[in-house]
């Protein structure tokens, strides 16, 4: 291997390293057809070829809350794994929330601003009634909340108007007014939002977070605490390969990469989103700020072998979501429901509507040596 960059080098070496980090636990499948020897050869090899190339996705610094938005307590990669439990301590993610429809956790969301929270689309097929649905922020551990925490009503929802009419869970994002305005600290803190055309370093350091399953047969169990996993951004091109177009041409059904879509995971040590972590951010640190490049959509079955879990792409989204927060009216206080005390959430939570394909198709050895031609062929 010769022919490999001294980048691509040190990005092989990045994911070495990051052996044993956080990990599988997020959106699910059933499974079916993906285990034997030749199968996870094969997508671990494929696995290796897509993590030696990271997308060139870079943030901007410049933000309309620059002085408030993407500071957090996180400063290094704490190591673990989600698929093996771990644990997010208190204020490394502030604008983690949590979405509730009547009283329970369906989805994850993210701060962006005072009163406005980003989710994902596919949350809301239940009900497109704001009154429905709360917001938690400030919490660690969805069965404790403490002094910090907030249970926040929602004023309006703004639905993507094309989520789903272009293609099979396209432009999967939802932003959703608060009625009330929430004060800054270091537990409650909106992430920065990226520009349209921001692009993040290839070694940025990139978490998934989430109160979602912690595999595809195991609730996160009490005091449900927070999960994360760092993640590395694979390139649309290389994640498309496992996701083959659907030979019988149903569109209803066929899940396929976009433009607007958002790849990223650990496919060699097995980090992904899983079923409940829907709507969550997916944020990478730019010279010591954190921005939101991606929301939870949708992806296989969070059991080994892992495949690359799919994201709403942020700066896709960007103008879109400036246009929505400029045009919306203040909410008005007067007919706002008062603000309830943060419940304490128990058991296993009920989980929003979970979006994947029914099983990873199998990487063969000829498509495995295609992706390795492809891969040295574009260094």
């Amino acid at each position: 291997m010769e022919a490999v960059s001294q980048r691509s080098r040190v990005a092989a070496r990045r994911v070495v390293r990051s052996a044993g980090t956080d990990a599988d636990r997020r959106m699910g499948g059933s499974g079916a057809g993906r285990s034997g020897p030749g199968r996870l050869g094969a997508c671990v090899l494929a696995a290796a070829l897509v993590w030696l190339r990271f997308l060139p996705l870079h943030a901007q610094s410049g933000s309309p809350l620059s002085s408030e938005c993407g500071r957090s307590a996180a400063t290094g990669g704490s190591k673990g794994k989600i698929f093996g439990g771990q644990k997010a301590g208190p204020e490394r993610w502030p604008w983690q929330a949590s979405l509730l429809l009547q009283g329970r956790h369906i989805c994850g969301a993210a701060l962006i601003d005072s009163n406005w929270v980003a989710s994902a689309a596919h949350c809301f097929q239940r009900s497109s009634n704001p009154s429905d649905y709360r917001i938690l922020l400030g919490y660690n551990q969805l069965s404790r909340p403490t002094q910090h925490s907030r249970q926040m009503t929602v004023s309006k929802l703004f639905i993507h108007p094309s989520f789903g009419k272009r293609h099979y869970m396209s432009d999967d994002i939802t932003l959703l007014q608060l009625h009330r305005s929430v004060n800054f600290s270091s537990h409650i803190r909106p992430v920065c939002l990226p520009e349209s055309k921001a692009v993040v370093p290839e070694m940025a350091s990139c978490w998934i977070t989430g109160w979602g399953m912690i595999t595809e047969d195991e609730f996160l169990s009490e005091p449900l605490q927070l999960q994360e996993g760092e993640v590395g951004l694979i390139e649309n091109q290389f994640c498309g390969n496992y996701f083959p177009s659907d030979p019988s041409g149903g569109p209803s059904n066929t899940y396929e990469i976009h433009d607007e879509m958002l790849c990223a995971g650990d496919l060699i040590n097995g980090k992904s989103i899983c079923r409940g972590d829907s709507g969550g951010p997916l944020v990478c640190r730019v010279n010591s700020t954190w921005f939101l490049v991606g929301l939870s959509s949708w992806s296989l079955d969070c059991r080994m072998p892992i495949s690359p879990s799919v994201f709403t792409r942020l700066t896709y989204f960007a103008n879109w979501v400036k246009e929505k927060k400029a045009s919306a009216p203040a909410p008005d206080l007067a007919v706002a429901p008062p603000e309830q005390k943060p419940p304490s959430l128990s058991g296993p939570s009920s989980l929003g509507t979970v979006h994947r394909p029914g099983s990873c198709m199998a990487l063969g050895s000829s498509q495995t040596l295609l992706l390795l031609l492809g891969f040295l062929r574009s260094l």
